[in-house]
Parts: structure tokens; C-alpha cells; sequence
């Protein structure tokens, strides 16, 4: 029997465009002595891990007529040195010279021929680093039990163990079949189940919105409490826009130990003081471009939060919560107060999960729940809100990849279609990193933002002192 695709995964490959590839994105900057980790040793590492990852060695195959959904097949020509490839940066090998690589390399769409991953080794940083460079299409990322290659290749220790126990044999994979037994076994699903073929025709024709309510388990929609923000169309905003193929990568950094003062001075979360910094920021970032900025303006965001199920006490479910931010407030305290009273009248009804319970996950979870993040976004229609924004805490222990010390990393979250910018935050180590991704031609600017943010957590510092 074959492994089909939800009618979730199915859309996401259904409604995925040039303009709009779906892979999430990261980077990690590594700290790389000569000969630590070259390319062949993260080959090496990378295939001692795929055994953790079996998903990372299949791939979509489609069944004729589209009579039902796709189904994943191992790849019979799978090799992993086409994944994992290799770049350089010329000298002098700075931050912007990475950036514009990842930008690059974000907006071109994954070869949908092969497994959806990809992850690019960059030589040549300055001060004797590399990056790690990912890209994971939602597809693969499913849910807790099915994470992100970002998060195998990193471990605790610099001598972790290259390849789980009991997994260091030949991996042969699996015959895929052929389209006459594709076609008898979506026959026989629709005799066992009409009601498939609704199902089917609806996700064919991109009707996302038929399968968003079926995938509580993974990420779930809007909660009850936002009902009355959903029913409203999101503001008009210069961050909604058509957009192109071609992208612009921003980061932004702050001290964690900062953003805990500004949480203790004001109350509320660290993530309530991160949404405020990215408020203040793109209320400065519109006054700059002459945009009108009144009491009242406000923009939308989309912030996926991990959430408990019913069933257990982990971290199961990815919740998508809408909060209007408030652009318009001149205050910063009033404009925390404001974020922090929305926010938790959310994530009480929707039993939020807390950073200690998701920096207790096992491995590097951040990768895994920005797709999961992006996943929620896909699920809703793009008039509700005007940017995404997704926050993750990470461990803050230093992470290895092989012998070499992760020092930062930065999520890449996608566009969607009509929406010009998205925010991935990630703490890591005692510090927060924030990666923006922006389409290049109506966020030309988004430098800008970057620098803004920085420059907000120090107005906060300063005044909460």
C-alpha cells in the first residue's frame, strides 16, 4: 500500500508558484577551524542522519489523471551529495555577501523531481566561518514526528555519535509502482471512501480552505477567540503587494538578557515584548516612507504559537493566532501593554506552550516549528492578515554540527502570495536572531527594518531602565 500525501501536503504543492516557492529556510553561521568541516565531512554527517529523516530520501510521485492525491516513493536515484552542495563567498566574506546568497538561493523553487530539501555548505565567511545554508518544503515537515534535517545534523556534544545505533546499513530503497497499480489503488480508495473524491477535486483546484479545518492535529486554525478579528478583512498595507521572484534577506539581532529586562519592567512574555519590537519597528519603518501612520493604524499578524493537546502535555499542535499590532500607538509601553493584553487572552483558551517546554525538545527544534509556522500561514486566506511572524524559542547551550560550534542562525520563513515580508525569530545561546525575508522589489528597503528592530530593543532597554 503507498503512502499518500494528505490533501493539506497535496495543496501545498498545488498552489506553490514560481513567485511563491513554499521551502522554509535557515542559516546557520558555524564556527569552522581548518579541516573541522568541509564539505565531505557534512556529506558524512548528513547521511549518517538520514535514518532519522526517512522522508528526506523520497520523493512525489503523481498518480495519472490526478485521480487522487500524490504519494511519496523512495528514490531509486537518491544521492546526497546533490542535496547537500557546496558555495564560497569572495573575499572579504561579510554578512551582506551571505545574504544576498540566501536570498538568492530562497527564491528558486525546489526540483519537485527529487526530495524537497536542500542544504548548501558556504566556505569562505569571515573570520574563518561557514554557514549551513536549508531549505525544507513544508510537505515533508508534517508534524513533531516528522523534523526538519536542520535539527538532526546539530547535537549537544562536538564527539556525538555520527549515525544512530542500528542504523549504520546499506539503505535500499523501496520499488516505486507503476502508474497502472497507482491508478487500481486510487480505484480502490474510492470504493472504500467516496468521500475522496471530493476530496481530491477540491485540493486539485487549490481549495485550501476544504482542508484547513482536517489538520488540528498538526496546525490548527484560528482559535475561537480571534473569530472576531477573522471576520474582518486585514488593513490596507505597503507590506501587501504583488511580488515577484526575487527576494531580499535581512537579520537582526538582541540580547535575550535584554528583551527579559524590558519583560520585567513592563510584564507580559518574551514573546509579547518581541511582537512589541517588531510593532515599533514598523511603525518607524512606515513613518520613513511617508506612509500615514494615525492612532488607529494598525497591522495584522499571523503568529503561530505552539500549543498542548487534549490528548497529552507536549508540544503537538501549532495554533495560528491573529493579533492586530499596534502601529499607530506613539507610546512603546502602552504598545507593549496593549500586544501583551491581545496575546493572552489568545493563548489562555488555546493552552499555549511555554519556552521551557520547547527548548525541552529534543535536538534543535526551531527548524521544525518554523515549517510548522509556515504551514498554519498556507492554511488561511491571505485578506486576514498582512504579514507572518514566527517566534521559536531555542536551546541556549551551544549546538554542534560535527566539530564545528553553531554561533548564530537565522529563519528564512516564505512569502505568500501577495504578502511582501515575513519575520522568523529564534533564540539561541543568549541571543535573539531574526531573520527577514522580503520580496525584493516592494521591501526593497528592508535593511532598513532590520536595522530598526535593533534599534528598538535599545529604545526599550533605555527606558525600562
Amino acid at each position: 500500500m503507498v503512502e499518500r500525501l494528505t490533501a493539506l501536503d497535496a495543496s501545498f504543492l498545488y498552489l506553490e508558484e514560481p513567485d511563491t516557492p513554499m521551502h522554509v529556510g535557515g542559516v546557520l553561521v558555524l564556527e569552522c577551524p581548518a579541516g573541522v568541516l568541509d564539505h565531505d565531512a557534512l556529506v558524512g554527517l548528513v547521511r549518517a542522519r538520514l535514518p532519522l529523516v526517512p522522508r528526506y530520501r523520497q520523493r512525489v510521485l503523481e498518480v495519472p489523471g490526478h485521480l487522487a492525491n500524490p504519494v511519496w516513493v523512495d528514490d531509486p536515484d537518491f544521492d546526497v551529495s546533490y542535496h547537500v552542495r557546496r558555495s564560497a563567498l569572495p573575499r572579504p566574506g561579510n554578512e551582506g555577501q551571505l545574504l544576498d546568497l540566501v536570498a538568492r538561493l530562497t527564491a528558486r523553487p525546489l526540483d519537485r523531481r527529487r526530495p524537497l530539501w536542500e542544504m548548501y555548505l558556504v566556505e569562505g565567511l569571515a573570520e574563518g566561518r561557514s554557514a549551513v545554508i536549508t531549505k525544507t518544503h513544508p510537505a515533508l515537515v508534517d508534524g513533531l514526528a516528522a523534523i526538519d534535517i536542520g535539527q538532526v545534523i546539530l547535537d549537544e556534544s562536538p564527539d556525538a555519535p555520527g549515525a544512530p545505533p542500528g542504523d549504520r546499513g546499506e539503505w535500499r530503497p523501496r520499488r516505486a509502482p507503476g502508474q497502472v497499480a497507482l491508478v487500481w489503488e486510487a480505484v480502490e480508495e474510492y470504493l472504500q471512501r467516496p468521500s475522496a473524491v471530493v476530496e481530491t477535486a477540491r485540493t486539485a483546484v487549490g481549495d485550501i480552505r476544504a482542508t484547513a479545518a482536517r489538520w488540528a492535529g498538526v496546525a490548527g486554525g484560528i482559535v475561537t477567540a480571534a473569530a472576531r478579528t477573522a471576520v474582518r478583512p486585514a488593513p490596507m498595507s505597503p507590506l501587501n503587494a504583488p511580488i515577484g521572484r526575487q527576494r531580499r534577506v535581512a537579520v537582526a539581532r538582541a540580547a535575550l538578557d535584554d528583551v527579559k529586562v524590558i519583560r520585567k519592567a513592563s510584564g507580559g512574555t518574551v514573546n509579547d515584548v518581541l511582537l512589541a519590537v517588531v510593532t515599533g519597528a514598523l511603525r518607524e519603518w512606515l513613518l520613513s516612507r511617508g506612509e500615514p501612520v494615525v492612532g488607529s493604524t494598525s497591522v495584522r499578524a499571523l503568529v503561530p504559537v505552539s500549543v498542548r493537546s487534549d490528548e497529552d502535555d507536549d508540544a503537538s499542535r501549532v495554533s495560528s493566532l491573529l493579533v492586530d499590532l499596534p502601529v499607530g500607538e506613539p507610546n512603546p509601553r502602552v504598545r507593549l501593554a496593549r500586544i501583551s493584553y491581545a496575546m493572552r487572552a489568545l493563548t489562555q483558551s488555546n493552552q499555549s506552550v511555554g519556552a521551557d517546554t520547547l527548548s525541552a525538545l529534543s535536538g534543535f527544534a526551531p527548524p521544525t516549528l518554523h515549517a510548522l509556522g509556515a504551514r498554519a500561514a498556507s492554511g488561511l486566506s491571505r485578506r486576514l492578515f498582512n504579514l507572518l511572524i514566527t517566534n521559536v524559542p531555542g536551546p541556549q547551550t551551544p549546538r554542534y554540527a560535527g566539530a564545528a560550534r553553531m554561533v548564530e542562525v537565522f529563519p528564512v520563513v516564505p512569502l505568500a502570495k501577495g504578502q511582501g515580508l515575513a519575520i522568523g525569530l529564534t533564540s539561541y545561546d543568549g541571543t535573539v536572531y531574526v531573520g527577514l525575508n522580503a520580496d525584493r522589489d516592494s521591501i526593497s528597503d528592508v535593511d532598513v527594518l532590520a536595522d530598526l528592530i535593533e534599534q528598538e530593543v535599545t529604545s526599550l532597554v533605555e527606558s525600562a531602565s
